[in-house]
């Protein structure tokens, strides 16, 4: 999928607007569909069916209103709701997960489903004629069994999706308290950031050693902003319509501004190819998730910060973070950190820059150390932690640079604690010791 379709989709996903408007639209459609069947008499049987009473024009009129009014009463309570969770979520736990809330679908089809019901209502309700008045069309006239006009199916899917509107206000009541524990949130980052390892680096490590990317003329960029998507596709088109070998020099995640080089090729540079160059790569003002694991690590080493520091004080969050990065390192682990075009992953005629081992184990465990040193509980989980990470990992310099956090571990902890609790957490590194020997 192209760089631009693939930011598109995603800020598709983490907004407020896209579903409802989606909804909208569909229930519109679906409103005109179902009158169109009922002002025709193919529903004529629920008229004259003795299983179901027909509505009079009154019953209908008042029926759909009320619906109206109580969804877009509902709906908007719902973003109220939603809104005061999100920024308590985002200012308790990091303002870089605001955008883990927007995207949660939960929140969303919620909304969506009220304004879609509401639109539904409204739209019916302005086919309904009292009693008194002139029928609209001669066939109308002509299928018509009672005075005025009821459709009389489109009243009955109004009042099925009354009953799933509340049916889903009921879900979104449980869903919104459960969705900002913080428990949960550590959960969707980290199953999110598993499920990025494996996009990313679809292959085991092999042991293999990179080849040396090839030297040649820079390309510059005349953007400012964090790379949020690479099309790794485009610049092997790019690379074999111009038949050169293309060495990147950023990677998804990294800042960058004019005078930066974005990539190296080995011939000459026209005087198109820089722009061709940078149509493969989507620049924003913010970084992103996609094609970017270091996001979500970011994201849990924040929250374990926040959880250790002074102020707080909530060890057991910050344990719970420290989990997650063992499950994150352990699978960085036994990965060829290798990017790798989708569909020609052979193709060598881009050299992407290589993520390293040792670099994703010091933004995570590393940047997270010097505060876990300072508590006795997440210093003994973090042992644990790394011994774990370490056992499916067969490299071994990779084994070699996990086994190197622990030893700076209880360096910092002999300098942040004393007295018994020093001693548990020595107990516990010589325990991890053992693991690799």
């Amino acid at each position: 999928m192209p760089a631009e379709l693939r930011w598109f989709w995603t800020r598709l996903n983490s907004n407020y607007w896209f579903y409802p408007a989606l909804f909208s639209i569909v229930s519109g459609a679906m409103a005109f569909a179902l009158v169109w069947v009922d002002r025709n008499g193919f529903a004529k049987f629920l008229s004259t069916g003795g299983w179901l009473v027909p509505a009079r024009p009154d019953g209908a009129s008042n029926m759909l209103t009320v619906i109206a009014g109580s969804m877009i009463g509902v709906a908007s309570t719902v973003f109220s709701i939603t809104i005061a969770a999100v920024a308590y979520a985002s200012g308790t736990y990091g303002p870089r997960l605001l955008t883990n809330f927007m995207e949660d679908k939960g929140n969303q089809l919620s909304l969506a489903t009220f304004i879609g019901t509401f639109v539904y209502a409204i739209t019916v309700l302005r086919t309904v004629r009292a009693e008194d008045e002139a029928t609209a069309s001669i066939e109308e006239a002509v299928h018509s069994t009672l005075p005025g006009f009821v459709p009389q199916l489109s009243l009955l899917v109004a009042y099925g999706l009354m009953a799933l509107s509340v049916a889903v206000l009921v879900y979104f009541l449980n869903h919104v308290p459960s969705s900002i524990r913080i428990n949960t949130v550590l959960k969707g980052i980290g199953h999110r950031l598993l499920s990025d390892i494996r996009d990313n680096y679809p292959r085991d490590d092999s042991g293999e050693e990179l080849p040396p990317a090839p030297d040649g003329t820079e390309v510059l960029t005349e953007r400012t902003g964090y790379v949020q998507i690479i099309d790794f596709e485009e610049l092997r088109d790019l690379a074999e319509s111009i038949d050169q070998k293309i060495a990147l020099e950023v990677r998804t995640g990294d800042f960058v501004h004019p005078g930066m080089a974005l990539v190296r090729v080995t011939g000459d540079v026209s005087e198109t190819l820089p722009s061709r160059v940078e149509h493969a790569f989507t620049i924003g003002s913010t970084r992103t998730p996609t094609q970017d694991p270091q996001f979500l690590i970011d994201e849990l080493v924040e929250i374990g910060l926040r959880a250790l520091s002074p102020g707080i004080n909530d060890p057991f969050t910050a344990i719970t973070a420290i989990h997650w990065l063992g499950a994150a390192t352990a699978e960085l682990g036994r990965r060829d950190l290798r990017r790798r075009c989708e569909d020609h992953p052979e193709d060598d005629s881009v050299h992407p820059l290589p993520d390293t081992f040792a670099h994703f184990l010091q933004r995570g465990f590393g940047a997270l150390r010097s505060a876990v040193a300072t508590s006795v509980q997440a210093s003994l989980v973090m042992f644990d932690s790394l011994r774990t990470a370490a056992a499916p990992v067969s490299d071994e310099g990779r084994v070699g640079l996990i086994r190197e956090q622990g030893d700076k571990l209880v360096e910092q902890a002999r300098l942040a604690l004393a007295g018994p609790d020093l001693a548990e957490v020595e107990q516990r590194y010589l325990l991890f010791l053992k693991a690799f020997r």
